[in-house]
């Protein structure tokens, strides 16, 4: 099985992404926000890393507050 080292959701907008970004930090997840890695494709140049163990959170916090497009493991 092999063992991710980081996850990141991306999003459509940057605006997607600044509100998912004050979710994550109103529910005190560790992450980042960082240019979206080249061999991803994505219309929004940012997208937000986090710990692949956070994924559950992150997921709960942003479902139905913040459209992702997807969350890839990295």
């Amino acid at each position: 099985m092999k063992s991710f080292e980081y996850c990141v959701a991306l999003f459509d907008s940057v605006s997607s992404t600044l509100l998912a970004e004050k979710l994550l930090k109103k529910a005190e997840i560790l992450h980042k926000v960082i240019p979206v890695p080249r061999h991803i494709s994505s219309d929004c140049g940012v997208c937000i890393r986090f710990s692949p163990d956070l994924r559950g959170r992150v997921e709960q916090a942003l479902t139905g507050r913040v459209e992702y497009r997807e969350i890839c493991a990295l």
